[in-house]
């Protein structure tokens, strides 16, 4: 195994201690050894990625909630407040119209937001993990490719 906890296939050592090939049950004991420490492996990989995905799509999703809870509020606190300001110029369903129209605006703003945040993140895949592993299976393959011949 490399340092970064892969196996290396296509390093083992055929010859046992004394010079002597091994037997093939000491083969098949090492290749069930090593595929269970690597499928631990890529189950842990896979474990740290969709952690870290999910952590973004969390994100994102408080952006959408910001943009609800603000919407909520904004819309209840100011809403009379500027609609009273409006109405000493103007005509009072005109001002109630403009503050509706502009709270609706910051909305959509936020909620673009949220969604390009929760785009960015992408599915949660764990796609390296993934990657590696096809990557593993390739190299056991021409390591079995190698012995045979």
């Amino acid at each position: 195994m490399d340092y970064s906890g892969r196996t290396d296939w296509s390093q083992s050592n055929s010859t046992g201690p004394g010079g002597d090939e091994r037997s093939l049950s000491e083969l098949v004991q090492r290749l069930t050894e090593q595929t269970s420490e690597l499928a631990r492996k890529e189950v842990e990989l896979a474990k740290a990625e969709v952690t870290a995905k999910g952590k973004q799509l969390g994100i994102g999703a408080g952006a959408f909630g910001a943009a609800g809870v603000v919407a909520l509020y904004a819309g209840g606190a100011l809403t009379a407040t500027l609609i009273l300001v409006l109405a000493t110029f103007l005509e009072g369903w005109i001002a109630a119209l403009i503050v509706t129209v502009v709270f609706a605006a910051i909305a959509a703003v936020l909620a673009l937001a949220g969604k390009k945040r929760v785009e960015e993140t992408g599915a949660p895949i764990p796609q390296r993990a993934i990657d590696s592993t096809k990557q593993d299976i390739d190299a056991a393959k021409r390591g079995a490719k190698e012995g045979r011949s």
